[in-house]
Parts: structure tokens; sequence; C-alpha cells
């Protein structure tokens, strides 16, 4: 046969923003061999793809799916909106490196997020060994790797303590990027709302950056505060990028959290824009919703966060420190990002736990949860909650306006992207956001279809081109010859999310065909058991 696919009867649009254009396509050996007005060659299968758009594979710019991968490679819910591309490593965190002799305590950290990752063996120790790992596995869609700062600092700095590192501690550190720069990442990110990663200074980051920079590679970040502090944030990450020299930075999620704050995307749209004009490359990535997802110990303040998971475990327990944290939050900390105060417990809705006394108030949020479990405060419910979970709680916020998301959403430095995992729709493990199922057909549904606030062509280069931009990926988030046959087919008058934060494991709806390399994974609007996605390594 000449082709393995022809593609025929399709709108197509090339992901570089140009308008659609009628032809068809001809796929061999995992590659787009072949655009014309038709192809009359011998073919293995031929789609019809009339009345659809056909165009590059998502590319997911920021993803949590390597939490994933260990208990499940099916990626359904990401696959099924058409990412065809996972970028993790995200927030600081990740799954390597785990040096001999830290395979214990890295198995609490992961535990917060999923207790079935403390069961599992990791046949791996450096960065190298892990992407190999993931080589030999069988992955859906292909992976890109960023090395987090939250785990370089666990195993070769400061750990949970708050203080600088010591120079051995830096040249340790060093080492560790340096060896996943060799590997294949394609940089650093950092999640400086977290624990320990809050304790960094900016200085600090910016010499672990300057190995990055050696690279060319990119430094993510979910910065230090999105609502009060958001501007000062994004100024920190132009700093950053700046200083250490690295070929650009990247602002994850970006959004404007706590409703006294809305408005400050006006700001910080402007604020990157400068940076841009001034040489520094400054991009950012969107979810379309207005709550965000997280755990529900970094509501804690920063002091309560210190030290490794039984340190604070036992600290909260203390009816002397249950009352300092609350005097805290109703002052406020200069520099810390208080939710509590800032979005209220009748915002921050439980999506999962590990104790079973706890799985009937999933989906509730936190006063709602002190009416059903009879507490007397909203208080006594966090807390309790912290508790006998030992702290692996994970929440939605409401928090976000949608004056905002639309204006970070029309801003040319913005781009798609989940926050979120590829699961599989049987999952249903609590309550997890719906940016999971949802993220890229309600852009093309809601913001595209219904609310014309992009054009398809617009939409279509923020989800495929320009994070390929970002990456430096040549051969992918375009419909061209001689690239890679990541492809996504879609009826835009149909295509929409279902996925909802009461009802969050539902597939979108008007995506027939998602194609990885070539081959067909979702067909109908199904995925299959095909697994032809690749491991990306840094181009060089």
């Amino acid at each position: 046969m000449d082709y393995d696919i022809i593609i025929k009867n399709g709108r197509i649009i090339d992901g570089a923003g140009n308008p659609w254009y009628s032809g068809e396509i001809g796929i061999k050996d995992g590659k787009i061999a072949k655009i014309s007005p038709e192809i009359k060659n011998d073919t293995k299968k031929v789609i019809n793809a009339k009345g659809m758009i056909v165009c590059p594979g998502f590319i997911d710019i920021h993803s949590h799916t390597d939490y994933i991968l260990p208990v499940s490679r099916s990626q359904e819910s990401t696959l099924c909106q058409g990412v065809t591309t996972t970028v993790v490593g995200m927030c600081g965190d990740g799954m390597a490196p785990i040096p001999e002799g830290k395979e214990e305590e890295f198995k609490k950290v992961v535990g917060r997020i999923d207790p079935a990752l403390t069961l599992l063996e990791y046949p791996y120790h450096t960065f190298k060994e892990y992407l190999e790992f993931n080589e030999k596995k069988r992955n859906s869609a292909n992976l890109v790797f960023f090395i987090g700062y939250g785990n370089v600092r666990r195993i070769g700095g400061q750990g949970g303590e708050d203080r600088p590192a010591t120079p051995e501690e830096m040249d340790t550190m060093k080492e560790y990027i340096r060896e996943a720069m060799d590997a294949g990442a394609f940089g650093m990110s950092t999640g400086l709302i977290y624990a320990p990663q809050l304790f960094v200074s900016t200085n600090e980051i910016i010499e672990l950056v300057k190995v990055v920079a050696e690279y060319k590679g990119l430094y993510f970040s979910h910065i230090r505060g999105e609502g009060e502090n958001v501007t000062e944030s994004i100024k920190e990450i132009i700093e950053i990028v700046e200083k250490s020299g690295c070929i650009g930075g990247q602002i994850a999620h970006h959004k404007i959290a706590g409703e006294k704050y809305w408005g400050k995307s006006k700001e910080t749209i402007q604020l990157i824009s400068k940076a841009n004009d001034r040489g520094i490359s400054i991009t950012c990535d969107q979810y379309p919703y207005n709550r965000g997802m997280t755990d529900l110990m970094s509501a804690l303040p920063p002091w309560a966060r210190k030290g490794n998971n039984n340190n604070i475990l036992e600290s909260i327990k203390k009816p002397e420190i249950q009352d300092r944290i609350k005097k805290d939050v109703e002052k406020g900390i200069k520099g810390w990002e208080n939710w509590i105060r800032d979005e209220g417990m009748e915002n921050m809705f439980v999506a999962s736990v590990v104790n079973d006394y706890w799985k009937d108030i999933i989906g509730k949020n936190i006063s709602e949860i002190t009416q059903i479990k009879g507490y007397n405060s909203d208080w006594d419910s966090y807390f309790q909650l912290l508790i006998d979970n030992e702290l692996s709680v994970q929440i939605t916020i409401r928090s976000m306006g949608e004056e905002d998301i639309r204006r970070i959403l029309l801003s040319r430095y913005q781009m798609i992207g989940t926050d979120g995992a590829g699961i599989p729709a049987a999952f249903s493990s609590g309550a997890f956001h719906p940016r999971f199922f949802g993220t890229y057909p309600r852009i093309l549904g809601k913001y595209v279809r219904e609310e014309k606030l992009l054009t398809l062509e617009q939409a279509i280069r923020k989800m495929s081109s320009f994070p390929a931009q970002r990456l430096g990926l040549q051969d992918r988030g375009l419909v061209k010859e001689g690239n890679w046959a990541d492809l996504v087919i879609f009826d835009p008058e149909l295509v929409i999310d279902k996925a909802t934060f009461e009802q969050p494991y539902q597939l979108p709806e008007g995506i027939p065909y998602v194609i990885v390399n070539g081959v067909i994974v979702v067909e109908r609007g199904k995925k299959n058991k095909k697994s032809p996605g690749k491991v990306i390594f840094r181009p060089t």
C-alpha cells in the first residue's frame, strides 16, 4: 500500500493560525507523507472527514500525567480531548530522580497525591534511567519531561528546612539538574506555593536555572502568588529568566485568584508583553475553568509546612498550633497566598480523600462538610480532614472570574494546558477537576463556537504550534509534510466538554478521531488499546 491512512474530505487547519483549506492527507510510517487536494493512491484505511476539521494534535503544555503513569498508561481522558503530546514534571514535582536510599521518602511525598503510588517499586534512580524506563513502556501519547526543583531540593538540598542552601548543597542540586538535562529533559520547573519550594529565594533559583541555560533549556513555574501577590510573582519569573540566561519562561496555569483581586490580569498581561518587548521570552498557559485544584495542606501558613509529613501532621494536632494558624490566616502574612482568608472555606471543595469515613463528603465544600459531620466550626472540619487523612486531601478552589479568564485567553502569549492528568474514564477516584476531561473541547465549543471569543484557527494555534514552538519541537504542532502524524479530527458544530465538577468523569463529544505518530488511538470517540506514543527528548 502507498499509505497507511488517507484522510479525505476534511477542512485542514494547519496550526500556524492560517485559515482552513480543503485537502487530503496521506500518512505513511508514522509521518505526514503527502498533503494534496486529492490523493488517489492505495491505502490500508480511509477516514472520511466530511464536515470535520483536521488539525495538529494538541500539546498539553502543563500536565501531571506522570503521577498516573505508574498506575495506568491509558491517558484516556486527555487523548479523547485530542491531546497527542503531554508535558510532565510540572510545578516542581515529578517521579525522578530517586537516589538509592531515598525511596521511602519519595513514596511519602507522592503518597499525598495518590496512596497507590506508595505500594509500587520504582526500578530507576537517575533521570536518565527514568526516561529509559518510560521509553520501554507502552505509551498512548508522546511524553515530554521536565525536572522538578522540589525533587531536587528534597534529595540534594535543604529538604523541608527553611534556610538557604549551603555551597555543597547547591553543587549537588546543580549536578542533579545537569544529569537530567544531559538525559533529555527540556528544563526545570518550580511550584513556589508548595512546601518546601516556597522557602527558596529568587537568587537561589537563578543560580540553579543557570545550569538549564547551559543547555538552552526552559524554566516553567507555578509562581509564588496568583492573587494579592500575582504582579510581584510575575516580576520574579521575568527576573529569573533574564538573570539566568535561559531561553524562556512559562507561567503555569496563569490566573487571578480571589474576587478582591479580579481585574489584575490587565497588569499581568502588560508585564508579560513588556518583557517580550525587551527580548525576554515569557509565555503562559491556562485552563478555562473558574476553579483550581491543589492539596488542602497548602492552605496552611508557610511556617506550618516546615519539615516532613510527620512533623507537619504532629504539629497541627496541637491546639496551640491550630490557634496560631487561625490568627495568621485572619491577619495574613506578607508574601503568603492566603486562600482561606481570600476565598473562604465555602469555596474549597474536597476532591479526594484516603480515609473511608470522609468519602461521603467528596464534592462538598468545607462549610457544607461542617454541617454534614456536625462539627462546631469550619476550622474543626479543616483540621480533622488533614489529620484523619494524614494530609492526603485534594481540593478544588473556586477563585477565578470570567473576565480575567477571557482576557488571559485572548493574550498572544497564552497557550492551552490542562494542569490535569490523563486518566481512565472508569478511574472514578474522588471528584477530580473536569479539566482532566474537558479542557480542549471546552475552548472549542464554548469560547470558539458559542461565544466567538477566538477563531478556530487562533484556538488551534494555542493548542498545537505555539506549545511546539515553546518546546522547540520542529516536527510536531503543524500539519506539514514530513512532520509526525499527530492529528485530531473533530466536528466544529458538535465539539463540547461534558465533564462537570459534580460529574467529572465524562468524555467530550464531537472528537471522533485522534492519531498519534500515524496510529489511530481514538476511533468514533472511543480510545482503543494501541500505544504508539514516544518519549521526546530535548532537541539539541
